[in-house]
């Protein structure tokens, strides 16, 4: 397994950028449930949690230890959620901006400035008033971002088994939104819920 360094943080510290905030989303493809995102913020090489990397290739144990130790060890850290209905109000793309933005509101609460941002995509949306660094594959390659993907990832999958309890029919605790073969033979048996994203392909002819 491939784990992350700090190289570019060190980088990006010498030249004078103190408080650089890793960002990363949960959650972009599914057909049900909100949008993730996460910022985390480090100053030195003793705050890295052992066993971070890209959060989709760490067992769910693994994460959810890494989780709590990020959130301890961490100079800093934002969560911000943006729900299904606003996906579909704002399109996916703006969706995953404003969550992100959210993220890094709540970082600054306790830094209360955020000097620079790596950010995992090349795709995602510049933010306006940060200096950006977008790389794809990003959690793989830089802490700062696997640690946001491993807080955006295990927030998310708790708000999706909590939706399980209140829509006991679709299986969110199992596949969390995605589009897997159980869920959709559940869209098709029930219909669609709350949550399901009514701009996606195929929740939108289900929408009445």
């Amino acid at each position: 397994m491939v784990f992350p360094t700090i190289a570019l943080e060190k980088k990006l510290w010498s030249s004078g950028f103190l408080n650089v905030a890793g960002l990363d989303e949960a959650g972009r493809g599914p057909f049900a449930g909100p949008v993730v995102a996460a910022a985390v913020v480090i100053h030195k090489p003793e705050q890295i949690v052992d066993g971070v990397t890209d959060s989709k290739m760490m067992s769910k144990k693994a994460r959810e230890r890494a989780f709590n130790l990020i959130k301890t060890n961490s100079s800093g850290y934002g969560i911000g959620v943006v729900e299904s209905y606003e996906i579909d109000a704002l399109g996916l793309q703006r969706a995953v901006k404003k969550a992100m933005i959210l993220a890094l509101n709540q970082t600054k609460l306790k830094l209360n400035a955020l000097h620079y941002l790596i950010v995992d995509g090349k795709n995602v949306s510049n933010i306006e008033g940060y200096k950006m660094y977008k790389v794809d594959k990003g959690d793989s390659l830089h802490y700062s971002i696997a640690a946001a993907s491993v807080i955006a990832k295990v927030t998310r999958d708790k708000i999706m088994r909590e939706y399980a309890v209140k829509y006991p029919c679709y299986g969110f605790e199992l596949h969390v939104g995605y589009g897997t073969k159980a869920h959709i033979e559940a869209i098709n048996k029930y219909g669609i819920c709350e949550i399901h994203r009514k701009s996606f392909a195929p929740i939108k002819k289900f929408v009445i």
